[in-house]
């Protein structure tokens, strides 16, 4: 029963940092009637049955792997010599976080929550900066409202649930779209595909392929056609065959921001001709490897489209993961999904939990 699993339950009762150190570490008033309900409300079986499955985990694990190794060999070197945590050793860990894509902001709020923990605690040891950075890194995650999924589920009451998914060449977005199709279909979902990138040669031909790997219908036309006219189509054919699920791609371009919104806002005007208030989802794929440029790009298509999730791909070739911890603390979009290797099991939901555990595992 660590540490880390109590606070994180205890800020999912929304309660204050500083309560929980004044009350749960050390603390000789807290109540045991309270104590003794309170665990077994987070330990209860009910609570396991929510965990990621262990082949998910392992796959996570090793995503991460590339990422934790050269985290915590920077960390290493920051507290050599040194056995408790000073301003320098702070100010080694600010860039050791920097480096690794956290960003400057998310990286000064870990900093600043360490900081408090020194003036409260008087003495932390360098040998106790693993297990502090893991639980004030949760702590941080998990004020956000969003990161918390455990499996491939689309909302209540939503049908079709339709996802346009957005996004630069070259990020993996296509992949991602033949992935999660994938994924949706092994969850018992009925799937279309739309093909409405109409400007890049080569994308209808491989979300064709990723179709037929998958097993699922694909709604497309000819290169240099209407997207919104592909979209259209797309959801007439979905709702003709009762589709749980429609994933519809878009031209991954952004020198033309103008160009781009006035695009998708056709396409989604189209789409809304046939089922009202949709898309349900505009999802941005983003490509984790190149970390701060991510961060840029998430700017940037926010600023020509409403995108209301992320996808972070590509992080089990790069030491760059951290991104993601700074991209879901510092968006008020959700990091929905994200992709930890090339196989087809290898797109997760993104739970912040267990990507905090297996960073700092």
């Amino acid at each position: 029963m660590s540490y880390f699993r109590l606070k994180v339950a205890f800020l999912f009762l929304h309660l204050s940092d500083k309560w929980i150190c004044g009350q749960i570490v050390g603390s000789k008033n807290l109540n045991p009637d309270f104590s003794m309900s309170f665990f077994k409300k987070i330990f209860s079986s009910d609570k396991k049955e929510q965990a990621i499955s262990e082949e998910a985990k392992q796959t996570l694990d090793k995503g991460l792997e590339k990422s934790k190794t050269s985290f915590f060999s920077k960390l290493t070197k920051a507290v050599a010599g040194k056995s408790k945590v000073d301003a320098e050793v702070l100010d080694n860990l600010e860039e050791i976080l920097v480096s690794s894509d956290v960003g400057v902001n998310t990286t000064l709020k870990i900093i600043e929550r360490i900081e408090e923990r020194v003036s409260r605690d008087k003495y932390l040891g360098t040998d106790e900066l693993n297990g502090i950075l893991r639980e004030e890194i949760a702590g941080l995650l998990s004020e956000t409202n969003s990161g918390e999924a455990t499996q491939f589920e689309i909302p209540a009451n939503t049908k079709p649930y339709v996802i346009m998914v957005v996004g630069v060449n070259g990020v993996g977005k296509t992949t991602t779209i033949g992935k999660l199709a994938y994924q949706f279909k092994k969850a018992g979902y009925n799937v279309v595909l739309g093909a409405a990138d109409t400007f890049r040669a080569a994308a209808i031909d491989q979300l064709q392929i990723w179709a037929d790997r998958v097993g699922v219908p694909i709604v497309k036309q000819q290169m240099g056609s209407d997207p919104a006219s592909v979209a259209f189509d797309t959801l007439q054919s979905a709702v003709a065959q009762n589709a749980d699920v429609v994933i519809i791609d878009t031209a991954g371009r952004l020198h033309n921001k103008v160009g781009l919104m006035n695009e998708l806002s056709k396409v989604k005007k189209v789409m809304q001709k046939v089922v009202e208030n949709t898309p349900n989802d505009v999802l941005l794929v983003l490509d984790g490897s190149t970390g701060q440029n991510a961060f840029e790009q998430a700017k940037q298509f926010t600023a020509a489209t409403e995108v209301s999730c992320l996808a972070v791909t590509k992080l089990d070739g790069t030491a760059k993961g951290g991104v993601v911890i700074g991209i879901s603390d510092q968006f008020q979009i959700p990091v929905k999904y994200i992709g930890v290797g090339e196989g087809i099991e290898d797109l997760q939901v993104f739970n912040k939990y267990e990507f905090v555990d297996s960073f700092f595992k």
